[in-house]
């Protein structure tokens, strides 16, 4: 790093939080121009040397492992919602349950798993939750498998949605903060392990599915029903290997940014010097540069380091500090609220449009012919396969001009709802396969940039709760849906042109999102 970027004005190292601000250049824009984001200008200019020291090591062996470790989070936030839909047929032929409850018990769990495990990874860090929660979904998932009756079944659908809601607010933020700026555009192609986590569980259901199902509920014993049994345990298995993989073979070290934000600058440049040993290079990076800086405006608050000392620290945080910060500007907050509808209002077409559409069709005379267990399974792999390719393109659409995040996002999640009116259409069982394939391809693109661009929107210290707080929307909605299911009239059109309205707006609110991150580095 050069000199000049380690000198503060009149040669001195002068503490005032302005001075540091103006003379500290990475040569990098942040995606934040000054006084936007509301955090201590000390704590953004650090971010800046950090951000240099990253680009200085380049994208390197352990950024690309990472790469596909954090890709399982992506992998099991799309795998389990398709585990759901997959056995739900066969559970209910068996067990006499309303299938709704299942996706309600797994939703529950998810939203708790999505609060709890994105405020834990800023108030404790990115570690614990990165390695945990595939181990907390593989044990409940084969639990689940030797499930007695549906309400076991729903209980244990709700403790693996726990594990399953914190994979993508704390992996996000992992590979985020690791990355050189220059390639942050990569947080969007993580989302290809979406796809392949749909087009996994769709090929392993398949064959047992076919072999080991019952044909109806009418004469459907647990010894001839076991295909889904068989499943779960090769679900919860694959999670198992997935997190042996991560804690045993990859080591995560913790984010520097991370650590910087809690006042802990020397095990932060420690962390990047380990990276670019990784990488078999070396950094320049030293802890004066970022002593030069100055101190974080509550850095005195980190230098107890008695358990009372850090006990207060966690409350501290817990009080609410994490979710204040993301209000702290009105531009910031402008942002933020509407990610929280943009997220909101997907969540809610999503789950009408895959919960309702069947049900509409069939009253308006659609005769979909072959409804065979081959055929239901052959279907949901090509629509898997078709949804890989739409995060490639998501990731080269991103880094347009005059497109980028903002573009991209708003333009697929409109194009998602259109096609939702001309699935309406659809009158046999290769027409509206057809509009589904359109469907998964554009939504595919569209859940790419959301998944990337709500952290690249957030400062490092409030990233996790962050996205936590923009999800819950979808969350939540997430549960309300079926519920709708139990009691509403499956015979009406309305909830099919409610979902379609719902990505349009969602669609128009993405466009006015006042930041753009394409060539920016996120803090």
């Amino acid at each position: 790093m050069d000199s000049d970027e380690k000198r503060v004005e009149d040669g001195a190292p002068d503490k005032s939080p302005d001075v540091e601000v103006l003379t500290v250049d990475t040569g990098m824009r942040d995606v934040y121009e000054e006084g936007e984001s509301g955090v201590d200008p000390v704590y953004q200019a650090k971010v800046r040397v950090l951000n240099k020291a990253l680009q200085e090591i380049g994208m390197g062996k352990y950024q690309w492992h990472l790469f596909l470790v954090t890709g399982f989070g992506w992998f099991a936030d799309n795998l389990w919602p398709t585990v759901t839909s997959l056995i739900i047929t066969p559970v209910v032929n068996e067990l006499h349950f309303q299938g709704a409850y299942l996706k309600i018990g797994q939703n529950v769990g998810t939203l708790i798993g999505l609060m709890f495990w994105g405020l834990a990874s800023d108030v404790w860090g990115r570690r614990l939750g990165f390695n945990a929660t595939l181990f907390i979904t593989s044990v409940f998932a084969m639990a689940a498998g030797g499930s007695p009756n549906a309400v076991a079944l729903c209980m244990l659908a709700g403790l693996w949605g726990i594990g399953v809601g914190g994979n993508l607010p704390v992996d996000s933020a992992v590979f985020l903060e690791f990355v050189p700026p220059s390639h942050e555009y990569l947080l969007t192609i993580l989302s290809v392990w979406w796809a392949f986590g749909q087009l996994y569980g769709s090929l392993i259901a398949w064959p047992l599915f076919v072999k080991f199902s019952c044909a109806s509920a009418a004469d459907c014993p647990r010894d001839s029903n076991e295909g889904w049994r068989y499943f779960m345990y090769a679900m919860g298995g694959s999670m198992l290997v997935l997190f042996i993989l991560r804690f045993f073979v990859f080591e995560l070290y913790e984010s520097p940014k991370y650590l910087m934000g809690r006042g802990r600058d020397a095990e932060a440049v420690e962390v990047v010097h380990r990276i670019a040993r990784y990488n078999g290079g070396t950094s320049s990076l030293t802890l004066e540069m970022l002593a030069l800086v100055g101190e974080l405006q509550d850095e005195k608050a980190y230098l107890d380091t008695s358990a009372r000392g850090a006990a207060l620290r966690n409350l501290r945080h817990i009080s609410g500090e994490h979710v204040k910060a993301l209000f702290a500007t009105k531009k910031l907050a402008y942002s933020t609220t509407l990610l929280m509808i943009v997220w909101a209002f997907i969540g809610l077409a999503y789950q009408l449009y895959s919960g309702f559409l069947v049900y509409f069709l069939a009253t308006r005379g659609a005769d979909f012919g072959d409804g065979s267990v081959n055929t239901t399974y052959r279907n949901q792999a090509i629509l898997s396969v078709v949804g890989i390719p739409g995060g490639l393109l998501a990731g080269w659409m991103v880094e347009l001009p005059y497109m980028g995040r903002r573009g991209t996002l708003g333009i697929s999640t409109i194009l998602t709802g259109a096609i939702i009116f001309g699935s309406t259409t659809a009158r046999t069982s290769n027409a509206l396969l057809g509009w589904d394939c359109g469907y998964t391809f554009v939504s595919n693109v569209m859940y790419a940039v959301l998944y990337a661009v709500s952290p690249e929107l957030f400062p490092t210290k409030d990233r996790g709760t962050g996205n936590s707080i923009v999800a819950f929307g979808n969350r939540v909605l997430g549960i309300v849906a079926p519920i709708i299911a139990l009691f509403a009239n499956l015979n009406s059109s309305a909830p099919i042109y409610l979902a379609g309205a719902a990505y349009l707006f969602a669609g128009f609110m993405a466009l006015l999102l006042p930041f753009e991150p394409r060539g920016k580095a996120s803090l």
